[in-house]
């Protein structure tokens, strides 16, 4: 997949000042920051950082694990690791302008110390062989039409016996979604597949399948309970583009079927 069509996709030159427009317009000290503060920002996924929490208790991850966030955005979950359990962290995206919002709002909650950003390609990641003993995905492989390298490099950069945490929407029954969606303003940069074409990618990369839980009736739920609350100060919509009717356009769908939300552990064999 080609940088330019992820930059189109979420490089909008305005992350880091539209956030920082935001921080000060609820009106937090920004020289005076606590992770907490975000809010609902950090978590550009489906269920937020309820998703993020359960993800990561099954993945059974310590403040003595090394952690890959692979797509990492501007850096939630990298943020969540590090500020509740600990860990140093390793964060990736392929977006530029998410990786500099990334260190960014690292350096002002404090954080910058136990989390390094590097902006790569998911599946071509420069780290050797075994640097990690986590890796962390969540709503990326929707972006990343060639499943088997996305989870070759995950393999490959975990350590035997290492856990692979993924929270990621495939496809369901009937038409395509409508467009546009959080992850794809139109269809030549989404590339879903169902779970069971997920979940052979992932075996197929020399994991072996822990957890495999099918949450979309929890997800369409949440998300019609955020829908129906008035929008907050803080929240994605202040860098995400026309993030109302992308919330709306997946809502739609999880409630309908035409997609579904997994959340998955594996683990790394010999």
């Amino acid at each position: 997949m080609r940088t330019t069509r992820i930059d189109d996709q979420y490089a909008t030159g305005l992350s880091r000042s539209n956030i920082e427009e935001a921080l000060t317009g609820a009106g937090l000290n920004l020289g005076k920051l606590q992770p907490a503060d975000l809010g609902i920002l950090e978590d550009f996924h489906t269920m937020g950082r309820i998703a993020t929490g359960q993800l990561i208790d099954l993945a059974g991850i310590t403040g003595h694990t090394a952690v890959l966030d692979a797509g990492s955005g501007v850096g939630g979950t990298a943020r969540y690791l590090a500020d509740r359990y600990g860990c140093a962290v390793t964060a990736v995206d392929l977006t530029e302008e998410y990786c500099d919002t990334a260190r960014w709002l690292n350096h002002i909650v404090g954080l910058e110390d136990q989390i390094t950003v590097r902006t790569a390609d998911v599946t071509a990641l420069p780290f050797a062989d075994g640097a990690f003993q986590a890796v962390v995905s969540q709503h990326v492989q929707m972006n990343v039409a060639d499943k088997t390298a996305l989870y070759r490099e995950a393999r490959r950069v975990l350590q035997d016996g290492g856990v692979l945490a993924l929270w990621d929407i495939t496809r369901g029954e009937g038409e395509e979604p409508d467009f546009p969606l959080p992850w794809a303003d139109q269809p030549g940069v989404s590339f879903l597949v169902t779970p069971d074409e997920l979940r052979s990618a992932v075996a197929y990369a020399g994991f072996a399948v822990e957890q495999w839980n099918d949450l979309t009736d929890q997800a369409g739920a949440l998300m019609q309970t955020v829908l129906s609350q008035p929008v907050r100060a803080l929240g994605l919509h202040t860098f995400v583009p026309d993030f109302a009717r992308k919330a709306h356009n997946l809502t739609a769908a999880l409630a309908d079927g035409r997609l579904r939300a997994i959340q998955g552990v594996a683990r790394a064999i010999g």
